[in-house]
């Protein structure tokens, strides 16, 4: 298995239990689960796969403890790295930024060196823009804890499916 660490940031706690569910889904032995706010940003360095999640706030932000990361982000080199993206928003309430996050940090690791997996399927989505979408797809697995809450399980293991190959 390749050295794997899951990352996120939680503003409500929906996202730090996305992270646990998907923990669960590729085996919590298997992996080191870290809330940005708790992880010295360069320790990403330490790890071959990267799994990183994020809810989208407000109208499209990321959290603060995202934004804050970012200076010393901006300095690592990821090449050779892989990353799977995970967000959480409301996809009815704020259809005109739903995922946003997601697709702010994907761009900004992208721009690191990352390669990424994980891409996610829109279908079953209701929204009218999100900066996580590229070529009709989402760049990560895309969960809405408000009104779909009964399909999170079911997206997270096939999620962790298609991204098993990257972690062995």
């Amino acid at each position: 298995m390749k050295k794997t660490v899951l990352v996120w940031a939680s503003q409500t706690g929906n996202t730090a239990d996305a992270a646990g569910l998907i923990a669960d889904e590729i085996g919590r032995d298997d992996i080191d689960m870290f809330d940005v706010a708790n992880l010295t940003i360069t320790r990403l360095l330490d790890y071959d796969m990267l799994v990183i999640g994020t809810p989208t706030w407000g109208l499209g932000e990321l959290p603060d403890v995202w934004l804050n990361a970012f200076p010393v982000l901006d300095e690592l080199d990821l090449t050779g790295k892989r990353a799977a993206f995970f967000g959480l928003g409301d996809q009815l309430v704020y259809g005109e930024w739903y995922l946003d996050a997601m697709g702010i940090l994907h761009d900004r690791f992208v721009a690191r060196g990352v390669s990424v997996v994980g891409h996610w399927p829109n279908d079953s989505y209701e929204l009218s823009a999100s900066k996580a979408l590229r070529e009709g797809a989402f760049v990560g697995l895309a969960l809405d804890a408000d009104n779909q809450h009964h399909l999170t399980k079911d997206r997270i293991r096939k999620w962790v499916c298609s991204i098993r190959p990257f972690l062995d």
